[in-house]
Parts: C-alpha cells; structure tokens; sequence
C-alpha cells in the first residue's frame, strides 16, 4: 500500500483503490488463447509421436462441461481443469500412471507459456505506470494469467485469481478479499473490466464504482443505467480524472 503524508491524505480523492480484470482488458484472450490451443495440441503430438482425434470446438466444449459437471471445483481452478482435459485425450497412450502425470504436468507448463504470450493493447502499461503514482492497485481475475510473469507485477500491490477466493466473479468473493486486503471501503473503490455481469454488475451490486472497458463497442443491455465506459486505455485517465476526482 502506499505511504501517504497526511497533506497528501487531505488531498486523496474519492477513488482510492483502482481494481482490474485481466482477460479482455488488458489483452484480447483471442488473440492468445487459440494459439496457445494449437501450439499446445502440436507440441502434445510431437512430444508423444502420436496423431490425436481433437474433434471439433463443441466437443472440447462438451468434455470441459462434462469435466466440470463431475468436479465443481474445476469451475474456478482452471489449472486442474487443463490438466484433466489433457489428461482425458492422452490416456490412452499411458500404461504407467507416473508417466501420465508427469506428461500432463509438462503439456500444463507449455501450455501456461503460451497462454502468457500475450499483447497489450495499446497504453496499458502506461496509464498502469501513471496510476501507481496515485492509487492502490489491485487485479480481480477469474483465469489464471499471472501479472509477475506479464512483466506487470510491480505496479499492483495485489493480484486475486479465481483459485484464491475458489469461485468466479460476479461472486462478491472477489471484491470482498480485495477491501480486506486493501483496508479500502467499497465506496472508495472502482473496479475496471470488460464484461458486463462479471465485472460491471459484480461490482455495482456491492456499491463498487464502476467503468466498462467496452473494447468491442458493445451496447449495454442490462439495465437502463449504462455504466462510464471507454474503449482506448489513451482515455482512461482523463475519463477516470473528469469523473472522480
């Protein structure tokens, strides 16, 4: 947390605690997520010299249900759900359940490298850099991107996953970690993401203030009360500035 004189306690605004998802906010997961599947699934083939039978994207889908359906806890610990669907499509190649494992642990790794291949959207890094001069900083994600290997660590003074709180936003869970790590009211805090429900109504819902990263220029459709939204972090700091402080 930072340190503040009591001059510059005087002066704090409203917003103290800036909070942010990952996915979609800083980075298009499109973007990175499908490579990252399909380098992952050549390297499982290399790796084994074995041709596998992936099917098509629903039935990926299907079996990560099924995974889900039989195990509640893979909802938020998407690292055990990766290494239960590698582990559903190479078992058959596997006598030795040591072998197995060992297997999986290392298609995890190489998956979670290319899932960390990630490109910023443009001043990111920047507006981050500026407001850490000003506020806390904190990360509120459902997956499993981690900032320290994104070269971001240093500008938040706390990062919150799906697997720290075992559930997923819009679930206050989240939120309520970050104010108790944070020692910071929700009415002093702004939460900042992409999606309407997770991020957007998760936060309204406990009195968090709010602004939509709205990259793809959505409309919104929940209420009748559309949040401040942006769709180029260039704005960020004036629109964060014009309505906060």
């Amino acid at each position: 947390m930072k340190n503040l004189t009591q001059e510059q306690q005087k002066k704090m605004p409203k917003i103290k605690l800036i909070t942010f998802d990952l996915d979609d906010t800083f980075w298009d997961i499109r973007s990175v997520i499908f490579p990252a599947e399909i380098n992952s699934r050549k390297w499982i083939e290399s790796t084994l010299g074995k041709k596998i039978n992936w099917g098509s994207l629903d039935d990926f889908m299907n079996i990560r249900n099924y995974l889900i359906s039989t195990d509640s806890s893979l909802e938020y610990d998407l690292g055990k759900l990766r290494k239960k669907i590698v582990e559903y499509y190479v078992h058959p190649y596997f006598d030795n359940k040591t072998a197995q494992k060992n297997f999986i642990n290392e298609a995890y790794t190489y998956f979670l490298k290319e899932r960390h291949k990630v490109v910023f959207f443009n001043d990111v890094t920047k507006v981050l850099k500026e407001l850490n001069k000003h506020y806390m900083l904190g990360v509120l994600t459902n997956g499993n991107a981690d900032v320290n290997l994104l070269g971001l660590g240093h500008f938040f003074d706390f990062s919150i996953s799906a697997i720290d709180v075992k559930s997923n936003k819009p679930n206050p869970t989240h939120f309520e970690m970050a104010k108790e790590i944070s020692g910071i009211a929700f009415q002093n805090t702004l939460h900042v993401g992409d999606h309407p429900i997770n991020d957007i109504r998760g936060a309204r819902d406990l009195g968090i203030n709010t602004i939509w990263f709205n990259f793809k220029n959505n409309p919104w459709e929940l209420d009748k009360n559309p949040p401040i939204e942006f769709n180029q972090w260039s704005e960020f700091i004036n629109l964060l500035s014009s309505n906060y402080d």
